[in-house]
């Protein structure tokens, strides 16, 4: 990134549930540096699952980060609105032979890593895929595709490390580059045959679209981080500055999240509290 290049952070909620108070951090986050630094603030919503995706959702984004004092460029980008964009680098990948289908169920990857005590988990503690990309003959995936059965396009992680060689990312804060380590991850899901991307492809597509040079979240996704270096070599995508900071956790010593269904910042305003108490609950100091 050169000099004269004006800096350009992004938020990018998912509209599947009210936001809490650890999105409130990352969004101050975003906002203060932006500021700190003469930067840009984009709002990006990554709405690419249709089954949890809602329209009232994305309508208490906009409420609760106005609430909040924040305000972003407009057009807010929308995932869905894009798709084709994902796809063409789908395209891309496919194109290398870095691609392949994966008809197996989840029963079926199931029970194949029961079957194989001590089997490796992926960074988030997800089993790693048990298959080999040539496991299912070429007769029997015919078959399933003529059924119409779902499918998932995985990235063959081994293929796609030796053509890009090795990889590091750059940390606020850190002297030396980071490595990357995309091996760990073993063979992720880009795509899947109803939408033509997934997190990873999505994410890295978009940042690059949006000219994005500074990426503030939580430390959460930090070793995900691998996986979009690796996505941004094969693609001849832009490195942004990474930051990972951290999270938030609830009394029991968990991560804030929708799924557990930690405190939203509806009910946090709801219960009487202001935007600056809510700042300072997520630690982020005034400006």
């Amino acid at each position: 990134m050169t000099d004269h290049v004006r800096p350009i952070f992004r938020f990018a909620p998912s509209p599947n549930g009210l936001l809490h108070l650890g999105h409130a951090r990352s969004a101050l986050l975003n906002a203060a540096m932006a500021r700190a630094q003469g930067g840009r603030l984009l709002l990006r919503i990554e709405d690419i699952d249709p089954s949890r995706c809602r329209p009232e959702f994305e309508a208490a984004i906009l409420e609760d980060l106005a609430w909040l004092g924040l305000d972003w460029e407009q057009p807010v980008r929308r995932q869905s609105e894009h798709l084709d964009d994902h796809a063409r680098a789908l395209e891309r990948l496919a194109a290398m032979g870095l691609v392949y289908e994966s008809f197996e169920t989840r029963a079926e990857i199931r029970r194949a890593v029961e079957a194989r005590p001590g089997w490796p988990r992926d960074p988030d503690g997800a089993p790693l895929f048990p298959f080999a990309r040539d496991a299912m003959s070429a007769a029997e995936r015919d078959r399933r595709r003529a059924a119409g059965e779902p499918f998932a396009l995985r990235l063959d992680m081994e293929r796609a490390v030796a053509r890009a060689g090795p990889l590091t990312w750059h940390e606020t804060g850190q002297a030396a580059p980071v490595a990357a380590a995309p091996l760990a991850w073993g063979d992720v899901v880009i795509a899947r045959k109803e939408v033509p991307t997934s997190y990873h492809l999505a994410v890295v597509v978009d940042d690059a679209l949006q000219g994005v040079t500074h990426v503030v979240r939580g430390e959460d996704l930090k070793a995900a981080t691998s996986v979009h270096r690796l996505l941004q070599r094969l693609l001849e995508l832009p490195e942004p500055l990474y930051t990972h900071h951290g999270l938030l956790l609830d009394a029991e010593g968990r991560k804030l999240s929708k799924s557990i269904g930690s405190r939203s910042l509806r009910a946090l305003r709801e219960a009487g509290l202001s935007p600056g108490d809510v700042r300072r609950m997520a630690g982020v100091p005034p400006d």
